[in-house]
């Protein structure tokens, strides 16, 4: 399992337009394609690439998000606990599912096609979320 380099971070929100307002109107990010998730959210770039993924969090309907992502109490989104995951581009998918299994970590999977990426979560000793992103190919090379 290689990592290649940090691809980006996201924000859990219940101030998403102002997050996004804030990135892109005071540091000059520019709001660009986001696959439809069924959740709301924002991909803010620098230059061609994605590098803050906003996720809105609903506290009265954020059922996509916890499909998606896992549950989170919106109680606990901000500071340090709005960070809901960082995540590194990825290579050699087989050997991090061998590694997982040695060390006993539970992971789960989600493939987005229209991106040809395929996502497997973490969670480090502190519970952070790491996502590492892969190829969607390198899951039928599997």
């Amino acid at each position: 399992m290689a990592l290649e380099r940090l691809d980006h971070y996201s924000i859990r929100t219940d101030k998403l337009e102002a997050t996004r307002d804030f990135y892109v109107d005071v540091l000059g990010l520019t709001e660009g394609y986001r696959p439809s998730f069924g959740f709301p959210g924002h991909w803010l770039y620098c230059g061609d690439r994605a590098v803050v993924h906003l996720i809105g969090a609903d506290p009265s309907g954020s059922q996509g998000v916890s499909d998606f992502l896992g549950d989170r109490n919106t109680d606990e989104l901000s500071g340090a606990g709005a960070l809901d995951h960082i995540a590194f581009r990825a290579t050699e998918l087989e050997r991090l599912r061998v590694v997982l299994d040695e060390h006993q970590i539970n992971c789960r999977e989600r493939t987005i096609s229209d991106l040809d990426l395929h996502l497997v979560f973490i969670q480090d000793p502190n519970g952070i979320t790491i996502e590492l992103n892969y190829e969607a190919g390198e899951v039928a090379a599997c």
